[in-house]
């Protein structure tokens, strides 16, 4: 399952004529201007993915600041985009894939197998001297039929015993694994057993992916293994998606919890640890609130 193409490759698709489908999905926390960016420039046709109506449900506290949409709800928004069965789709945003990579897994959840990362992004297709357009694009409406569970997912009962005979990887900045911060879940810390594995040690500076073979190491020095099930989470399951596609790209399968801290956060009767290690036995009481601003992995 790779889930990267390059910008070479993607421009090959686009002068063949090969039907593709750019989505721009612009958005980070605490940055509600994402239209904005992508009116600015994007890629030559791409359509804008608003990460915050299209590739999520209204946020509720027992299910997560992100919870997944209804797949009908998924389907009729990957329609507005334009998506037809048997197109090519690439998603794309300028913060090293971080939130398109919740468009990719989504769309491979849904059983469309031409999803891809536009590795390196915006940036990427900007360094290779190609031209970007501005204003909004709107495209014919798609016919794509669309599924439900295809990617491996894990809820918060599986999450909760996950270490004792896999690995849970929580790809959060390290202070909100070690409970430091916390800029928006009640609680700070982890969830007992849980790997610090940030999300941001899978890219270069420029955003593009590591090598296969160097993701492949980082995620063997964590304890991945052949055979080994993995899950991942993240704070509300986005950037969890792009530990999944980095995790893929390496040659290993990964489950997703959707949910991810901020649901299991908000459910006081599930312990949270704090500290470096996966088995910390600190636990924060809950309703502690917010524990102190610091960097984000969604």
């Amino acid at each position: 399952m790779n889930p990267l193409m390059d910008v070479a490759r993607l421009t090959e698709l686009l002068t063949e004529g090969q039907r593709t489908v750019l989505l721009d999905v612009r958005w980070a926390l605490g940055d509600p201007h994402g239209r904005d960016h992508y009116r600015a420039g994007h890629l030559p046709g791409a359509v804008f993915v608003d990460l915050a109506t299209e590739l999520a449900a209204h946020a509720e506290p027992r299910r997560g600041r992100h919870p997944l949409p209804a797949p009908a709800d998924f389907q009729a928004a990957a329609r507005r985009w334009g998506i037809n069965d048997g197109d090519v789709v690439v998603a794309y945003d300028d913060t090293g894939n971080m939130a398109a990579a919740r468009a990719w897994w989504m769309l491979r959840n849904a059983g469309f197998p031409e999803a891809y990362l536009l590795d390196g992004g915006l940036g990427a297709w900007r360094a290779a001297g190609l031209a970007v357009e501005t204003g909004p694009v709107q495209p014919v409406p798609g016919n794509v039929a669309l599924g439900d569970g295809a990617m491996p997912v894990a809820d918060a009962d599986a999450a909760a015993t996950w270490a004792d005979s896999g690995l849970l990887l929580d790809a959060r900045a390290g202070e909100r694994y070690r409970g430091e911060v916390e800029p928006v879940d009640p609680r700070a810390g982890h969830i007992p057993g849980a790997v610090s594995a940030p999300t941001s040690e899978n890219v270069d500076g420029t955003g593009t992916f590591l090598p296969a073979d160097v993701l492949r190491s980082r995620f063997e020095a964590l304890g991945v293994r052949e055979g080994t099930p993995v899950a991942v989470y993240c704070g509300s399951g986005v950037t969890a998606a792009h530990q999944v596609a980095a995790l893929a790209t390496a040659g290993f399968t990964a489950a997703l919890y959707p949910g991810s801290f901020s649901e299991w956060s908000n459910q006081p009767d599930l312990p949270v640890a704090t500290g470096p290690e996966p088995g910390s036995t600190a636990r924060e009481p809950a309703g502690n609130g917010a524990a102190g601003k610091g960097s984000v992995a969604l």
